[in-house]
């Protein structure tokens, strides 16, 4: 019987967290990395034991870790077998630090990369990690302040992909109240050469030419916030989702707004139907029903907790404008955590199970498509992200 794996980062270490196809009995793995900051974690879809992690400190600066068994042991890559992981000083070793900003061969030693002139410009934190759909030494990275990388040697070295900043809409730019992280990377299955990536607070932009140029596709957003609701760039995007079978089709939480495209982003409207705000920060897709999508609405941009104190999914059958709460199994009362942007998935057995967790360090499960819910852990540290494989 095929099984899963879900992968839990936290603001205090990482999770690895695995059942059988039922999933009933669950067996927690960790703290990995205890007591660091993990912001994402995420596993190769072409080989079940590739897990690459994100793990951040604001005095170390940023490591990428890799697992090559599923998260039972995990290396710095670039560091031999025996050698230390850090400095006589503790800063952390290895070329999995080294990130390439593309107008200099200058590498980042800590969390630095230089341009021509040699001025440092520093990123706080690897927001999102995307392995490749083929290949499983290739992934991509999203940071803050928002730029992509991308490594083909299995997380050795990362070069920039400059096409993005050098768009020139890049002073427009500015960080949501999160900062300005470049947290969503989404990979066509039918178009290796077609990349939708995400910045709070700048919006949807998309590459037609694997990474060389990029252009923004927000037409039909609307932010009352910035100084023109209807401009180009500095949207506040929370995060978007497709579906392998209809990668034209996009569905985006918005900073207020829950949105739709059919035509790869070239335009967008709102779906949020009879949700009972249009706030929130996960949105995800049904692995089997390409127009089932689910969101975790919370009050507004000030009160991060469920309308009511009632933690409630809402699922829409028919992509968007009609919703059901989903509570069976969820606090309906007294109940102010938060779901951040990463911090949903959904595996691809036969009943789709959903997955998400909370603030407060609840991780829940739905192994029926949302209609019933149980925790699978409680009491972790806040989490941060959660990603799923779906292992045979």
């Amino acid at each position: 019987m095929s099984g899963v794996r879900v992968l839990v980062g936290t603001k205090k270490g990482a999770f690895v967290i695995t059942a059988d196809g039922k999933r009933e009995k669950w067996e927690v793995s960790g703290p990995h990395f205890a007591g660091w900051e993990i912001y994402h974690l995420k596993g190769s879809p072409v080989d079940p034991n590739r897990i690459f992690a994100s793990q951040t400190s604001g005095w170390f600066g940023q490591i990428i870790q890799r697992s090559n068994d599923g998260g039972k042991t995990w290396e710095q890559p670039g560091i031999k077998p025996g050698e230390p992981t850090t400095t006589p000083e503790g800063m952390p070793m290895g070329e999995s630090n080294k990130f390439v900003y593309d107008a200099s061969s200058a590498p980042l030693t800590t969390h630095q990369w230089y341009d021509g002139t040699q001025h440092p410009w520093e990123f706080k934190r690897v927001w999102h990690l995307e392995p490749s759909l083929t290949d499983p030494d290739t992934v991509y990275a999203g940071v803050e302040d928002a730029a992509l990388f991308r490594t083909t040697d299995g997380g050795q070295t990362w070069h920039e992909l400059s096409g993005l900043r050098g768009h020139g809409s890049g002073p427009k730019w500015a960080p949501g109240a999160g900062g300005m992280g470049l947290h969503t990377i989404l990979l066509d299955p039918k178009n290796p050469n077609r990349i939708f990536i995400a910045i709070s607070s700048a919006g949807v932009f998309r590459t037609d030419d694997a990474g060389k140029t990029w252009r923004p596709t927000n037409r039909g957003l609307k932010s009352e916030y910035i100084p023109d609701p209807t401009a180009e760039v500095g949207h506040c995007v929370h995060r978007i989702a497709m579906h392998r079978s209809r990668p034209d089709v996009l569905f985006m939480q918005k900073h207020w707004d829950v949105m739709r495209s059919d035509d790869a982003g070239e335009s967008w409207h709102e779906v949020s139907g009879n949700l009972p705000t249009d706030f929130g920060f996960p949105i995800d897709v049904h692995a089997h029903e390409p127009n089932t999508i689910y969101v975790v609405p919370i009050k507004s941009d000030s009160e991060h907790y469920p309308p009511d104190g009632k933690l409630r999914v809402y699922r829409s059958r028919t992509g968007g404008n009609e919703w059901e709460a989903l509570t069976k199994g969820l606090p309906q009362s007294n109940c102010y955590v938060n779901v951040l942007r990463d911090a949903m998935a959904v595996d691809s057995l036969d009943k789709c199970g959903i997955y998400f967790g909370t603030t407060g360090g609840q991780v829940y499960c739905s192994a029926d498509g949302g209609d019933n819910w149980a925790p699978i852990v409680r009491d972790l540290p806040a989490v941060l992200s959660v990603e799923v494989q779906t292992l045979p």
